[in-house]
């Protein structure tokens, strides 16, 4: 906390998490324009913000894209706010959550960055975390779907349902495998009862594994997202399903409950749109 604190104490910091909160996802040089700020100081900003979390940077290409991190904000919020007036403060806790989720997947795929992007942080080796992305029984477990697949290049890959179909909700197909640190592939929803061909265009899921002194920072980005319903879907989805590989890697257990069965809050959402 003490990073954090440090970090927001300074208003340029600030700004720069304001512009990023506007549009996600920009390099320095976009930054440094908008702030009429000298590339040095910029970076030297920025990296006080990456050492404490706020701001994570996504490498595509020879660009090095700057994304808005609002879960260190949000702890705060929880530890140092919402315990002296629970049950007020956790109705705008829950909007909070849904504006920054929104504020993650802002960028749109003509404008070449990313649609949406997710840091979480795990107590695992970056062989724990690759087995648990790859594994057909962790992902029937923390998922609630099979993710099976020789993860192979070039191979296919499918998300079947426990419940003894076996029938497969999403397919695609791998675009590229490094174990255990980067696994790219094309991420489609079959198509429904009686329909011949699957829903939309494929996006595309990057999951990046960056091992640290014990544990594992795991970036996911989902690009090429069709529309607005799939930015609220993958808004929801994604943090629910990390929460709970998170689990099974620290605890063992996954969550007692299936977290994506919770309902997103509609206030939250209008709120973040207006």
């Amino acid at each position: 906390m003490d990073a954090v604190f440090k970090a927001l104490a300074d208003p340029t910091r600030r700004l720069l998490l304001d512009r990023l909160r506007e549009r996600n996802g920009q390099t320095l040089g976009e930054l440094c324009a908008h702030l009429g700020m000298a590339r040095q100081s910029a970076t030297q900003h920025l990296d006080v913000l990456q050492r404490a979390n706020l701001v994570t940077v996504v490498r595509r290409g020879r660009e090095r894209l700057h994304h808005l991190n609002p879960v260190p904000i949000h702890q705060v919020q929880e530890r140092w706010i919402s315990a002296f007036d629970q049950p007020r403060l956790s109705a705008i806790s829950a909007i909070t959550q849904q504006a920054e989720e929104q504020a993650m997947a802002t960028s749109t795929s003509t404008s070449g960055v990313p649609d949406y992007v997710y840091v979480t942080y795990i107590r695992a080796s970056a062989e724990q975390v690759w087995r648990a992305l790859t594994d057909a029984d962790l992902t029937a477990r923390y998922w609630g779907h099979a993710n099976v697949s020789d993860w192979q290049t070039g191979s296919t890959w499918e998300h079947r349902r426990t419940d003894g179909s076996e029938e497969v909700d999403v397919a695609g197909r791998v675009l590229e495998s490094v174990p255990p640190t980067r696994l790219v592939i094309t991420f489609q929803e079959s198509a429904a009862d009686g329909d011949e061909d699957p829903v939309g265009e494929p996006s595309v899921v990057t999951f990046a594994v960056e091992p640290h002194e014990g544990i594992v920072r795991l970036t996911v980005t989902h690009e090429r997202l069709a529309d607005q319903a799939s930015h609220d879907g993958v808004s929801h989805g994604w943090p629910a399903v990390l929460a709970n590989l998170k689990s099974l890697l620290e605890t063992g257990e996954v969550l007692p409950a299936e977290p994506w069965q919770m309902t997103p809050v509609r206030g939250a959402r209008a709120h973040a749109d207006a």
